[in-house]
């Protein structure tokens, strides 16, 4: 049973033989996953008048037969109960239908708060709606408390049958014992609450919903502590419990090809940093959390490490242990430069302090956060907008140039705040599954889509920013400052797709040194525009029933924006797969991932409050012994000293790649980061996997002599 490993060293083994077969069944024979497409849903049609019911009153019908007749699955050996068993959850559907159409779409990115039920249980959130209703003076209020009430009693009757199902079920004895307490009260001990949680993830998944974790160790390791002291419990133990829910986790894989692939759920993890005191979280969790990717390989669960000056070397080199095998298991956050960028914008230090994510990379408060971001193409701005289609009549000067394109993205701006203005202010669908855990929503009797959170948060997101910066760049060196060909000649060249000038697209290519190369003049066009974005969003913000903070991401959308592309004035032609993320244009970086990383960070990443995300792919044999693990943890120590906000580290062989496209059945547990999720390489179309290799390829980057970094 062998779970794949780009390093040469083996993956350990730490957990049982049961355990590692659980797990293995689970992600590459897709057992689970198979099983939950068997039942899609439940049907409404026998519900008398439905029709004529309200939304509210629809979606807690729709809540309570889920809760009421979704199958009931207890694997053999579990350690952990409750399972997300209807077929369209997976789809992003409320798994419910009326005359064969599903009646509600369902939430996502988003962190939900599992504080509060580790600590007071569904009973005590049950109190406050029902103090928050006795309360209410508003009566246009008060059916969206009897939907939290009616939301509580379906938790409350799936719970009951599990409990039923686990009673019944020989072997179960603990995980009954378990839901006994939790989650309807709060937990005791580690088992409670790791229970606790994952009853809780599963019931708003089952409910079609794709929410993140957040902080784990956070969340679980005063438990893990006490019950060590206390001698409750031994390590080995808990990482069996553990590794149970992460395998648990893996329910919903098909082992389908899906365009962006499988594990697409946004169940992001984040582990480390530090808590409201300024102490550092880290705990025992933390570790056995890295214990389990390390040795199962686990991909469904994207994990992202909050690192800053003072990570101390153990945890820095347990990180990079994970890193080398591939998976693109882990990504790390810059802990100080966010926690500055989310003050700066005006969240509480205390609120600030406890970020984790959407569920990919997109920082957010959890449990406080109605989160939405709206992509759109800068290169596609600048070709069809700025540049007319390489219509343009001639820009006189290179700043005459920027600052037109600079006056369009402001114009996209205003156009993404204006249109997300217009849909506030339209009644949104029904979600109290999700309103009941989030902050707010109780204490203000209004819906997690209609404004209850703490937080409501719209992200433009821009994308192509290095193709835009690139073409900028190459526009000023081969027309105003070599002077090999008019502006007006040049516009010829792209509106023809180079056909009719090789030689200058050659010169485009090769002579050029672009963003990702450590080269101050490219790198500060990409700078300078991410200033400007950021100003642009900065001036509307305010003026709308949301916050508006800027990043920057295209989460594969190079792949959908490609056909719409032009010839772009970087050497690219008409239709090519180009840059993702803040990341270079595959192709023109020519230097190591610590040349990438130093082009990254001259931006000042704290602008792009929700986040700004670099890809970095390592060789295998750059990350091969001592000398690799010093050359990952220098990496990390680099971004942290020169400013990143966000770095997700692949280690990928393309050769590999190229083998497992050919020939899939060879490499079923191979997997690879796409984005702000992980994917097995095998469930990617080619579309996507002609992508990850040409990115690859070209960002595969030494990194020999980075551990330097360590030490500055």
């Amino acid at each position: 049973m062998d779970f794949y490993t780009s390093s040469k060293t083996e993956r350990p083994v730490r957990l049982s033989e049961a355990t590692r077969l659980f797990a293995y069944e689970s992600m590459y024979l897709f057992k689970y996953g198979i099983d939950t497409e068997k039942c899609s849903g439940v049907s409404l049609d026998g519900i008398e008048n439905f029709e004529n019911l309200t939304p509210l009153e629809k979606y807690d019908l729709a809540v309570s037969e889920i809760a009421s007749r979704a199958p009931i699955r207890i694997c053999s050996g579990e350690k952990v109960s409750g399972a997300a068993t209807l077929g369209a959850a997976i789809q992003h559907l409320v798994p419910a239908y009326y005359k064969g159409t599903p009646v509600f779409f369902s939430v996502s990115h988003l962190t939900t708060d599992y504080e509060t039920i580790l600590r007071i249980g569904y009973s005590g959130l049950r109190e406050k709606i029902n103090l928050a209703a006795s309360a209410c003076m508003e009566p246009e209020k008060l059916p969206f408390y009897k939907s939290l009430e009616q939301t509580v009693n379906s938790f409350e009757i799936w719970h009951r049958r599990y409990l039923s199902a686990l009673k019944q079920e020989h072997g179960c004895e603990e995980n009954y014992r378990n839901l006994c307490r939790v989650p309807e009260y709060g937990a005791r001990n580690f088992f409670e609450a790791v229970q606790s949680i994952w009853f809780t993830f599963a019931f708003l998944r089952l409910c079609g919903n794709w929410p993140g974790i957040g902080r784990l160790d956070w969340l679980l390791g005063e438990y893990l502590e006490k019950d060590l002291a206390d001698g409750k419990l031994t390590l080995d133990q808990a990482r069996e419990i553990l590794a149970h829910f992460f395998i648990k986790g893996c329910e919903w894989i098909t082992g389908k090809s899906s365009g962006s692939g499988d594990a697409q759920h946004y169940q992001n993890i984040v582990l480390s940093g530090i808590g409201k005191d300024g102490r550092d979280v880290t705990n025992q969790v933390t570790y056995l959390v890295l214990d389990i990717v390390e040795e199962l390989g686990i991909s469904d669960f994207p994990i992202t490490v909050r690192i800053n000056k003072n990570t101390d070397e153990r945890l820095l080199r347990r990180v990079s242990e994970v890193i080398r095998h591939g998976g693109g298991v882990i990504a790390v956050y810059n802990e100080e430069l966010i926690l500055q960028s989310l003050t700066e914008y005006g969240y509480p230090y205390s609120d600030a302090v406890n970020f984790a994510n959407d569920g990919c990379w997109e920082v957010q408060i959890p449990g406080k956060t109605n989160f939405s971001y709206v992509p759109f193409d800068a290169l596609a701005i600048l070709q069809k907008q700025t540049l007319n289609s390489y219509d343009a009549p001639g820009f006189v000067s290179f700043e005459e140039l920027y600052k037109g394109f600079i006056a369009d993205l402001e114009k996209q701006v205003q156009q993404i705040h204006q249109n997300k203005t217009d849909e506030f202010l339209r009644c949104s669908a029904p979600c109290t599954v999700v309103s009941l855990f989030e902050n707010d929503c109780i204490s203000r009797g209004i819906s997690y889509l209609e404004g209850g959170t703490v937080y409501t948060v719209v992200s433009p997101h821009i994308g192509g920013l290095a193709d835009a910066a690139n073409s900028l760049y190459a526009i000023k060196k081969i027309v105003f400052e070599e002077k090999l060909v008019s502006f007006s000649e040049f516009m010829a060249v792209l509106k023809q797709n180079w056909a009719t000038d090789e030689a200058l697209r050659q010169y485009a290519l090769k002579k050029i040194t672009y963003y990702g190369n450590n080269n101050d003049e490219a790198d500060m066009i990409a700078a300078r525009i991410l200033d400007d974005f950021a100003l642009a969003c900065k001036k509307l913000d305010g003026k709308g029933p949301f916050l508006f903070p800027p990043g920057v991401s295209t989460f594969g959308r190079q792949i959908e924006w490609a056909p719409n592309r032009l010839a772009s004035p970087h050497g690219r032609k008409q239709g090519e797969v180009l840059s993702g993320n803040l990341s270079p244009t595959p192709g023109t970086d020519k230097e190591s991932a610590t040349s990438i990383v130093a082009s990254y960070c001259k931006a000042d990443l704290k602008k792009q409050v929700t986040g700004a995300a670099l890809d970095i792919s390592l060789l295998p044999s750059t990350v091969s012994g001592e000398d690799g693990l010093e050359a990952v943890m220098g990496l990390m120590m680099g971004f942290v000293h020169l400013g990143g906000y966000f770095m997700q580290i692949d280690v990928a062989d393309t050769k590999i790649l190229k083998q497992a496209q050919e020939h899939p059945e060879q490499f079923p547990t191979l997997s690879v980061r796409v984005s702000g999720w992980n994917a097995r390489f095998a469930t990617l179309n080619k579309e996507w996997q002609d992508m990850i290799i040409e990115r690859d390829a070209s960002h595969e980057s030494e990194c020999n002599g980075d551990s330097a970094f360590l030490h500055s």
